[in-house]
Parts: C-alpha cells; sequence; structure tokens
C-alpha cells in the first residue's frame, strides 16, 4: 500500500475487475513478487494486478480503481530506474495494449498504444526511412507509454529532441473516466484564440482548460524564471508549456507527468527521416573531465549524437565484447565520446567527422580518435554505451553499485565543472561510481557504491544526494535529466524548484487528480528518498547454504540475486539468446528478470513464504530452457541456470521429483544400460510402447525418442585398430560426451578423424566418465558432484600432464569451462581441467595454430549453441570456417528451443517448437538444399531434425568429409 491509498477491499476489487475485463487481474503471491519492483532502488508490493486485453479494459481498469479509492500505477516495460511505477493498482499495457494503429510516411506521423515497445514502432518506421527522435538505451523494451510518462530522451535527443519534443498529440484518461483529445499546436495557431476555444469546451475538459489557464496567468512571472531553457529539464511538471508564448500545449506538459495526472490511451507521435549515411566518430581523453571541456567545442557542428563511456565501465565489459570494441576502433584514453554525424553519403559523413577532430586540434584539445564507418563496428562500439546501465552495477571488483544519483543535467558548457565537484562531493563520502551519459546535453548517469542495506549506508546515502542536488541546482541544472523524478527524486524537487512551485505542482495535481489515486507519492506529494528501498530487509543478512560457490558474488545466494537491477534487457522481443521463454510468452514470469524478482521475493520471505519450496518460483522456472543466454547476453550476467538448478536441487530435496529427472536426468546411465543392446531398446521406443513409454518417463508425448547408436563410440575407439594419424603434436584426450557415444557416435568417429589429420594423437580417458550435464540441469546437484569428481579422477593424469582436452558437445564443453569450479570449490583438478577444456576449433587455432584444414567450400547455415555463445564464444569457430573456404550465415537465432531435457519434457513442447519456428526452423527450411546445416549442440541437431527435412550436421562432420573426398591425411599444407 502506498502512503496515500484509501483502505479498500481487493478480495471484492478483483472478483469485480475480473467480471468486467477480457484481461487478468491477480493478487497471488507470485503475481505480487513479479511486479513489486522495477529498475530501480525501490519496492513496493502491488495490492492487485491487471493485465488489460485492449484500451477499452485500460479504461474499465483506471475507472473502477479510482472508483473505490484504489491507487492506479500504469507501467509499461518496467524498466524505470527512479521507482516511477510501483505500488497500488498495477496495469500493465505491454502485454496487449500494444498496437501501432496507424503509420502515415507522407505526414511522418505514428499512432500508437501505450504498450508499444520502441522498437517495434522504429522498426515499422524504418521500412520508410523514418525513425522516432527519442532512442533510450532500453529501446528494445521501452515502451512509448512509459516513455511519455517520463519525457524519455535517449543517444539522438541531442539532434532530434525528447518524447515531448517528438510528440504530436494524446488521448488520455482522467482518474473519473473523463477522456481529453490532446493536440499539439501548429507552430502558425493564434494562441489566445486557440485557448478561448478550448476554455469554452463542455464538461470536465473545458473546467480542466479554464483552471489551468488560470493558473498559468496567476503565476507566470514565477514559472518564467523559475523553469529555465535547459533541454534536459526532465524534473517536475513542465509548468513553462502552459504559457501563451510556448503556446498552451497541454499535450507536451502531459509528457513527463509520470501518469500522476492522466493516462495514456493513444498517442500520435512525430517521426524524423534517418540518416542518408552515418559515421562514427570515437574521441579519447585522458579522463571524464577532458572529455566534458570538449562539448562545446563539438556542439556546432550538429552531430546527432555526443555519449560518453569511461575506463571504468570499459573495464567491466566481457572480454570478448572489449576486445572486440578495440578491434573495432577504440581509442587508447580514459574516457571516450561517442560521436554521430550524418551525411548524405559514407564519404560526407566522414567528413563531417575529420572536420571535428581538427577543430579540437585548432583549438589545442588534445584526442585520440577513430572514425568508424563500418555499420558492424559502429554497433560494437555502441554496445558498449548501451549496457552501460547493467555494468555499471558491479565494480571491477565485484563491489555492488547502484542507481540513486544516475540522472542529473547541467547546462553543457558547465558539465566539466559539475563532473569535478561532484568527484570531489564522492571522495567527501568514500565513493565511486562508473560513469556514462549525454554529454552533448549535460546529461550524467552513474552508478554509485552506495550501501544501501544498513541505516549509516542510508544516512550517508540521503547526505550525498541532498549536497549533489544542491550542486546541480547551483549550476542551473535538473535533477532529472532523462528518467524522470519518481520515489528517486521527487522529494527533491522544493530544494530545486522552491516552495512556491512546488505549491502549485500540488494545485495542478489537485485539479487533474482531486482523489489522488494516479500514481501517488510522486512529484507532488512525494515519498522520502530513502523509504521503501529494496536492498534493505531480510533478504539481505540471509546466507543460505547453497551448492554452488558462487564466487562472484562472494559466496553470497543473495547477492547473486541481485544482480538483477530490472533493466529488462530479457525482455527484448527479437535478437539474442536471452530469454527464449519470454520472446515465446510475452509473460513477465518467463523473463530473466521475472524469475530474478521471484528468487529475491523468495529470501525476503513476506510476499513468497516458502523458502525453496515455492510453488511460485518453482513454476516461473518451469520455463527457464537453461540456455545459460543471460550468462553473456544480461549486462550484469545473471546466471539463471544455475540458480534453476540451485533451486531444484533444495526444492525436491528429500521428495519425489518429476518424472523426466529421473529419465532424462538419469540419461547417461539409461545410456550406458541401452548401449547393451540398442537394437531391442530402439524397437522399443518406436513401437506402440513408445507412449507408455514417455508417459511414464515425463516426455511429451509429441517428441520422438532419439534412437541409440548400434555402436557407441568407445567401442569402436576400442576396436578400431592403429590411429591413423603421426601424434606429431602430441596427445589430446577425446571426451566422450554420453551424447556423442551413445546417440551421435559419428560425431566423434569425425573428430578423431580430424584430430588425427590435424597431427594429434587422440586418447579417450580410461573408464567410464561423464561431466553430469544432465544432473546439474535438473537440479540433482549431489550426484553431479559425484559424477564430476569420478570423471575429474580419471582424466587428472593428462590434466597434470597439460594434456589438452576437446569437447564435441557445448553443453558438457560448458560444465568444465563453467559450472565444475562452481560445484566443486577448490578443487585443483576443476581448475586444471577449466583451463585445459577446448572447443574442437579452439583446439586447433591453440594448438595446431598452422595447420590449414581442407578446402570445404559451399555455404552452411550455421546454429550457434547456447552454451557455447554464454561460454566459450562462437569467434574461433567462425574463423575456422573461414579458413575452410565455407561461406557460413549464423542468424539471429537464438535458442533452438530445445535444450536439452526441456524441449523433451511433458508441457514443454508447444514453447520448445515456437522457440524454433521463431527464426532457426524457418530459416533451415529456407535454405537452398546445397546449404550445409550446421549445428554442434545435440539437441539443436535433434530440434532441427524432428523440425525440418534436413539433417544437421557437427562442424567435425563437415571437416571430416572434406577430408575424406581429397583423401588427405595431414588435411594440406602448414602455413608459412
Amino acid at each position: 500500500m502506498t502512503r496515500h491509498s484509501t483502505a479498500f477491499d481487493v478480495e471484492s476489487l478483483a472478483t469485480r475487475l475480473t467480471s468486467v475485463l477480457r484481461g487478468t487481474a491477480r493478487h497471488d503471491p507470485g503475481t505480487k513478487a513479479l511486479y513489486s519492483t522495477d529498475a530501480s532502488n525501490y519496492r513496493l508490493v502491488p495490492d492487485l494486478v491487471v493485465v488489460p486485453a485492449d484500451v477499452d479494459d485500460l479504461v474499465a481498469a483506471v475507472c473502477i480503481a479510482a472508483e473505490v479509492g484504489a491507487p492506479v500505477v500504469v507501467r509499461g516495460g518496467g524498466t524505470s530506474m527512479a521507482g516511477n511505477a510501483l505500488g497500488g493498482v498495477v496495469i500493465d499495457v505491454s502485454r496487449h495494449v500494444n498496437r501501432i494503429l496507424d503509420l502515415d510516411p507522407a505526414s511522418r506521423t505514428a499512432v500508437v498504444e501505450p504498450g508499444v515497445v520502441l522498437t517495434d514502432l522504429t522498426a515499422a518506421a524504418a521500412r520508410h526511412g523514418l525513425t522516432f527522435g527519442a532512442d533510450p538505451s532500453s529501446a528494445s523494451r521501452a515502451t512509448l507509454g512509459g516513455m511519455i510518462a517520463n519525457n524519455a530522451c535517449g543517444a539522438h535527443s541531442v539532434a532530434w529532441g525528447t518524447t515531448a519534443d517528438n510528440l504530436m498529440g494524446l488521448e488520455a484518461l482522467l482518474a473519473d473516466g473523463s477522456r481529453l483529445d490532446l493536440t499539439v499546436p501548429a507552430a502558425d495557431a493564434d494562441t489566445r484564440r486557440r485557448m478561448a476555444e478550448l476554455a469554452a469546451r463542455p464538461g470536465r475538459e473545458g473546467e480542466l482548460h479554464r483552471a489551468m489557464q488560470e493558473l498559468a496567468q496567476r503565476n507566470a512571472l514565477a514559472i518564467s524564471r523559475r523553469f529555465s531553457g535547459l533541454k534536459r529539464r526532465i524534473s517536475g511538471y513542465a509548468l513553462d508549456r502552459l504559457l501563451p508564448e510556448h503556446g498552451y500545449d497541454v499535450a507536451r506538459f502531459l509528457c513527463g507527468t509520470e501518469g500522476t495526472l492522466a493516462t495514456t490511451l493513444r498517442a500520435t507521435v512525430g517521426l524524423v527521416p534517418l540518416p542518408a549515411a552515418k559515421a562514427l566518430l570515437v574521441l579519447g581523453f585522458p579522463d571524464s573531465f577532458s572529455a566534458a571541456e570538449c562539448v562545446p567545442h563539438v556542439l556546432p557542428h550538429q552531430p546527432l549524437t555526443m555519449e560518453s563511456i569511461n575506463d571504468a565501465l570499459v573495464r567491466r565489459l566481457p572480454d570478448q565484447v572489449r576486445n572486440d570494441a578495440v578491434a573495432a576502433g577504440l581509442p587508447e584514453g580514459g574516457a571516450w565520446l561517442l560521436i554521430e554525424v550524418a551525411g548524405d553519403n559514407v564519404e560526407h559523413a566522414a567528413r563531417a567527422g575529420r572536420a571535428i577532430v581538427a577543430d579540437l586540434g585548432n583549438a589545442g584539445i588534445p584526442v585520440t580518435s577513430a572514425l568508424v564507418t563500418d555499420p558492424r563496428a559502429q554497433a560494437v562500439l555502441w554496445r558498449c554505451r548501451r549496457d552501460g546501465t547493467g555494468l555499471a552495477t558491479r565494480r571491477a571488483d565485484g563491489a555492488e553499485a547502484w542507481a540513486g544519483w544516475e540522472d542529473a543535467a547541467v547546462p553543457p558548457d558547465r558539465l566539466a565543472t559539475y563532473l569535478r565537484e561532484l568527484d570531489e562531493l564522492m571522495a567527501a563520502h568514500d565513493l565511486s561510481g562508473a560513469s556514462y551519459g549525454h554529454f552533448g546535453e549535460g546529461c550524467m548517469h552513474m552508478r554509485i557504491d552506495f550501501d544501501l542495506m544498513s541505516r549509516t549506508g542510508l544516512t550517508t546515502f540521503r547526505s550525498f544526494v541532498e549536497q549533489a542536488t544542491d550542486l546541480v541546482v547551483r549550476l542551473g541544472g535538473s535533477v532529472s535529466g532523462e528518467h524522470g523524478d519518481g520515489r528517486a527524486r521527487s522529494e527533491l524537487l522544493t530544494r530545486m524548484y522552491g516552495t512556491d512551485i512546488m505549491g502549485l505542482f500540488r494545485e495542478v495535481k489537485q485539479l487533474w487528480d482531486p482523489s489522488g489515486v494516479l500514481n501517488p507519492d510522486i512529484i507532488a506529494d512525494p515519498a522520502p528518498i530513502d523509504a521503501n528501498i529494496r536492498h534493505a530487509g531480510a533478504a539481505d543478512p540471509k546466507r543460505l547454504l547453497t551448492v554452488f560457490a558462487y564466487p562472484e558474488d562472494g559466496g553470497s545466494f543473495a547477492q547473486a540475486q541481485r544482480r538483477c537491477v530490472g533493466v529488462g534487457k530479457c525482455r527484448e522481443s527479437s535478437g539474442g539468446v536471452m530469454c527464449p521463454s519470454y520472446q515465446v510468452t510475452r509473460e513477465e514470469q518467463h523473463s530473466t528478470r521475472g524469475r530474478a524478482h521471484l528468487l529475491w521475493e523468495m529470501l525476503r520471505g513476506d510476499v513468497v513464504t516458502d523458502g525453496w519450496r515455492s510453488t511460485e518460483v518453482r513454476d516461473a522456472l518451469d520455463l527457464c530452457l537453461s540456455c545459460k543466454g543471460c550468462l553473456s547476453d544480461c549486462p550484469v550476467n545473471v546466471d539463471m541456470a544455475t540458480y534453476k538448478a540451485e533451486f531444484q536441487y533444495h526444492h525436491y530435496r528429500h521428495r519425489l521429483r518429476p518424472p523426466s529427472h529421473y529419465s532424462m536426468g538419469w540419461l547417461p546411465l539409461w545410456s550406458r544400460l541401452a548401449a547393451r543392446m540398442p537394437r531391442v531398446v530402439n524397437r522399443m521406443t518406436s513401437s506402440g510402447l513408445a507412449g507408455l513409454l514417455k508417459r511414464i518417463g515425463g516426455i511429451a508425448p509429441e517428441r520422438a525418442i532419439p534412437r541409440f547408436a548400434d555402436q557407441p563410440l568407445t567401442a569402436w575407439f576400442r576396436r578400431r585398430g592403429r590411429p591413423a594419424g603421426t601424434g606429431t603434436r602430441g596427445k589430446v584426450v577425446l571426451w566422450p560426451d554420453s551424447f556423442t557415444t551413445y546417440l551421435s557416435p559419428e560425431v566423434g568417429r569425425a573428430a578423431v578423424r580430424v584430430l588425427e589429420a590435424a597431427g594429434f594423437e587422440v586418447v579417450l580417458p580410461r573408464g567410464q566418465v561423464c561431466c553430469g550435464l544432465t544432473w546439474i540441469s535438473t537440479g540433482q546437484l549431489g550426484v553431479a558432484k559425484r559424477v564430476l569428481r569420478h570423471s575429474l579422477g580419471l582424466l587428472d593424469d593428462y590434466l597434470r600432464a597439460g594434456v589438452p582436452v576437446v569437447g564435441l558437445e557445448p553443453s558438457c564443453t560448458a560444465v568444465f569451462r563453467h559450472e565444475a569450479v562452481d560445484l566443486l570449490p577448490g578443487d585443483e583438478r576443476a581448475e586444471r581441467a577449466k583451463q585445459l577444456t577446448h572447443t574442437l576449433a579452439e583446439l586447433l587455432a591453440a594448438y595446431a595454430p598452422g595447420w590449414r584444414p581442407p578446402d570445404v567450400g559451399g555455404k552452411a547455415l550455421v546454429q550457434r549453441h547456447c552454451h557455447q555463445h554464454s561460454v566459450m564464444g562462437f569467434e574461433v569457430d567462425s574463423a575456422l570456417m573461414r579458413a575452410a573456404g565455407i561461406d557460413a550465415d549464423a542468424p539471429d537465432s537464438g535458442c533452438c528451443g530445445l535444450a536439452g531435457n526441456f524441449g523433451f519434457e511433458r508441457g514443454h513442447y508447444e514453447v520448445s517448437r515456437a522457440a524454433g519456428e521463431r527464426v532457426l526452423l524457418p530459416a533451415v527450411r529456407a535454405a537452398d538444399p546445397t546449404t550445409a546445416i550446421v549445428a554442434d549442440g545435440f539437441s539443436c541437431r535433434t530440434q532441427i531434425g524432428q523440425g525440418t527435412d534436413r539433417t544437421a550436421l557437427h562442424l567435425a562432420q563437415v571437416l571430416a568429409a572434406a577430408l575424406d573426398a581429397g583423401d588427405d591425411l595431414e588435411g594440406g599444407t602448414e602455413r608459412r
């Protein structure tokens, strides 16, 4: 409950809403836990969560809730960093109220519902050479309704303006059910005449216009003096928009009011032409102060962007991303500006970039620079900036950092002064942080290592924020330059505007929302900035006994759950590996963020009360594919696959498990038994008994059970006779994972062929080995540890001798590269295995750099395995394919959808198939018959085989076939 909420009967309200709406109204613990926080430091458990089916549902939900005095909070993507949309009756418009109703290229306008995600709009507009001017880094999940509520900005606002600047009209709903149809006045409109016409309108609409005009006239002098022309003045109500000299623009006045006055039902937005060509100029400086000092010299060149990052942020990038950024052109420096310039063609844009460098040189400003025109290289560099929101939440040493003072803006010519004095202020409070932001408009984003979990830390937090506010005000700035006020800054508005202007804000709130139900505690009657901090509470001191070690989180499962700060990159509707279940269902509980929030609430224990036995957490994790996409794609490296395994271990400990945990979780054992009579087993699994076997084993009836090989890889290897290779490069251990050994030994035979052709002596571990993957993925961690210890024991002689291990199944290879050291902390054998285990491509690159692969040629459609993407990376494989003359196309297909046992489990087939149908399976069907289909993962090959008429091959098979065709044992000559 918020401070302003009237007591109301939640159950009765839920019943009434359910009877009226086509959407849903829920107040179960799981749903409330999902919506208890956002991307901010704040937590307020909602009373009720409504997911309207359409705009009519949205109207009904607002009116019915307001009628009983319930606080009404409309929410989009839930990416607010200021706590703008928490508590009360949360209405999530992102799920269904998300249509683009019209897009007119001629007028360069679009009509959208509030739940439209920005990238969906820009993708539709791009087909006509247009885009939306405001583009926050959260564009792939930010909704237009949320952007209007906050007056969002983004990298290009220096050229194209804020959301308000690009708004053309609003259809808005008041709490009493009144609707307003507001349009932005034309540039040549007669303002006085227009104001009179609006004031003469009947009913509530005319009453509001008369009252707002009177307020603006009565306080015109104070408003004109107190509201500066700073482009990034996002804080408070934009009362200056109501002045006649500014056109009495009520539509744009509402933009930035954070849902405290009205609810957006539809919006008409302006679109801007996309540049014909763009170049990215990257400037390097010794520090952020030097970068800020150059801003006034660059602005006259009218750049499209002027974004900053610093070395603290770059150091936190994943190694591969950081290396890619350097390769893409990131110059030397301690801070950088990413300056995008436009032109009629690439050369014209490049000339504009060179002109900036020349002017800085003439001004005596020393910089390093790189002018980047390749769109792929530009994308790599932009990722460094785009992921800043999440990356900055962890210091390089692993310590946590938070929002709380992340959004202030000052006039650009005072930015260097602001940064220097802010640095001194941080030092005085013994704080540090990473920064990034929109230097072209004087807006700085930061994550600071506040202690938000102790009373002493919160006292320091308040002291710092208040003093930083005074600094910004003294420099003529705004405490919010983009993210809005919310709970993070509303209390600071008195320091910024004074008590008289705050009085006007309260008067405006009373005029628009006299019952005070629309997003209370924000702007006009603010809650304290240090109230309802989500990190302080019962979850923080808990030190649970866990199986995984969580070394990157100080051994704390609670700290691991704090990794998710709610930025919501996992809610992207397309692209990337994370998060396949969300991309199919579009449900918050099936996003990485939703699951992380539930786990955090499980630790707190006041909403989700059953701890490890929680059915809410169990059900949310059920559709987690354990793809590990979040480990790499999430800016803060949330590892939901590990958290799921940990939870399942505790949840089912000493309890009956789902049937699939016994059938597929123990697959290595059943495979060994099946290998004794594979033909008999195959006849059974393809006969009339298959249905019964699937029911017993918890296997989806739609799935065909894979066939066991007539001869396991290990048996073939023992009987094959004399090795074909010379062994001049020394020994290599081929890891005989269960999938390769018993289900696809042809992959292992192909790998032996390739390795021996490259000059290696191939050996297999002595005895039965397994990495424990299937036990890990089903949360049977005690068994997994025993199996892993046994296998490492059999492998250790080779590891001590420095013999490399090559893995063919990416999931199993990833166990040694990632899970093993967390499951067996302090076990030196696990550490050695991590260092010495490689994919086939990695091994050839590291241990046979002079070997030239056979000339395969032709085209290939390649499915990257999720675990390889997330743990090992794929660039080395791409390089090997290029060296083999393969024209490889690796579409951005994400997870194949099968994901080990997931897609075989009963109840998962529809999600599994839908994930595959998103990109991968249609791409395979569309591929030319001469195009090879390459997928190293057994699951990927199985999904392709069961979903199309094509057979996918492991890269080892592709190379071995070319070797056999050429009958060239050494695979060509050595590189010189």
